[in-house]
C-alpha cells in the first residue's frame, strides 16, 4: 500500500495516521460494513472525488477515516468511522483535528449520530436540524409527475439553483452524479427545481432536491420514484419541510437520521431555493 507522506503521524500501539487516498477505499468499506452502513465502494470514491482526509492504519488495515469535503466556501465532515475496537482512544477526536484543519477557514458542516454529537458539540459544533431518512421498496406512484430529463445545457442553471439552495459549490460531485459519460445517475428539471437520482448502496438513493416551493418538491420526487418502482429508494430530508408523510405514501419509511451541526456559520441571505432533500448525509 502506498502512503501519501502529507500527512503522518507515528501513533501509540502501532497504529499510524495518513492522509486519505485511493488505496484505502477497500479497507474502509470493510470498516463501514463492520458498522452496518450501506456504502458501497462505489459511494466511498464519490465523496472521496470531492474529498480531502485522513485514516488510521494498524499492520496497514484500515480501522478509523475521516473525511472534509471541500464544497466552495463550505466543508462538510464526514465518513467518520473508528473500528469497534479501537474506541476509546481518542483517535475520532484526533482524526476530527485533522480534517478540521484541512477545511481551513470554511463553515464546517456534518451530519451527526446522538454517539457523535457529544464531541461534535466539545470542538465547537452547535445543533441548527435535523434529517429524516426514509428508505424502502417503492410502490406504485398514484400521482404520475412527467419530468424533463436534464441534458447539459441545463446544467448552469442546476449548479445557481443548487448553490443559491445549499450555499455549497458542487460542480465536479453534481456532475458526476448526472452528467459524466459513465454515470449512473440522472437528473430531472422542472420549472422552479431539479432531482437527481444515482445507485447507493442497497439500490438507489433520491438527492439533493432542490425547489422553489414544496409542491415543486413533491412533484419532483414523485418523479424519481417512478423510475424506482418496485426497487429499493433512499432519501434523506431536511425535518423542518415536513415532507415525511409524503414520501411515507411511497412506500418509504421512516428509518433513523440524525443531527445537522455547523461550526463558523456564516450569515446567508435569504434565498427563494430550498433544499428538500441531501445528496447523502455526507455532501449535505
Amino acid at each position: 500500500m502506498t502512503t501519501d507522506k502529507s500527512i503522518y503521524q507515528k501513533l501509540p500501539g502501532d497504529l499510524e495516521l495518513v492522509s486519505f487516498t485511493t488505496d484505502h477505499l477497500e479497507g474502509a468499506w470493510r470498516l463501514s460494513q463492520e458498522v452496518s452502513w450501506p456504502h458501497r465502494v462505489e459511494d466511498w470514491a464519490l465523496t472521496l472525488s470531492v474529498s480531502k482526509g485522513v485514516a488510521v492504519l494498524r499492520d496497514n488495515t484500515v480501522v478509523g477515516t475521516s473525511l472534509c469535503s471541500l464544497l466552495g466556501d463550505v466543508a462538510t465532515l464526514n465518513m467518520i468511522v473508528v473500528d469497534t475496537s479501537m474506541r476509546g482512544r481518542g483517535l475520532g477526536r484526533l482524526m476530527m483535528e485533522k480534517v478540521i484543519e484541512i477545511a481551513g477557514p470554511r463553515e464546517l458542516r456534518l451530519v451527526a449520530t446522538k454517539d457523535g454529537y457529544p464531541l461534535y458539540e466539545k470542538m465547537g459544533f452547535v445543533a441548527c436540524g435535523n434529517i429524516k431518512q426514509h428508505q424502502g421498496i417503492v410502490g406504485p406512484v398514484a400521482m404520475k409527475q412527467p419530468m424533463r430529463k436534464a441534458q447539459k445545457q441545463d446544467f448552469q442553471e442546476i449548479l445557481r439553483m443548487d448553490l443559491a439552495a445549499s450555499g455549497m459549490s458542487r460542480e465536479k460531485l453534481l456532475s458526476s452524479i448526472a452528467f459524466e459519460d459513465d454515470s449512473e445517475g440522472m437528473a430531472l428539471v422542472a420549472d422552479g427545481g431539479f432531482v437527481m437520482l444515482r445507485r447507493f448502496g442497497r439500490g438507489q438513493v433520491v438527492g439533493p432536491v432542490v425547489a422553489n416551493n414544496t409542491q415543486t418538491a413533491k412533484a419532483l420526487i414523485s418523479a424519481a420514484a417512478q423510475h424506482c418502482e418496485g426497487t429499493f429508494l433512499r432519501i434523506d430530508l431536511p425535518a423542518e419541510h415536513e415532507l415525511s408523510e409524503f414520501v411515507e405514501t411511497l412506500g418509504l419509511a421512516a428509518a433513523g437520521g440524525g443531527i445537522c451541526m455547523k461550526r463558523a456559520a456564516r450569515k446567508r441571505d435569504l434565498q427563494d431555493m430550498k433544499t428538500y432533500a441531501l445528496v447523502s448525509q455526507a455532501l449535505g
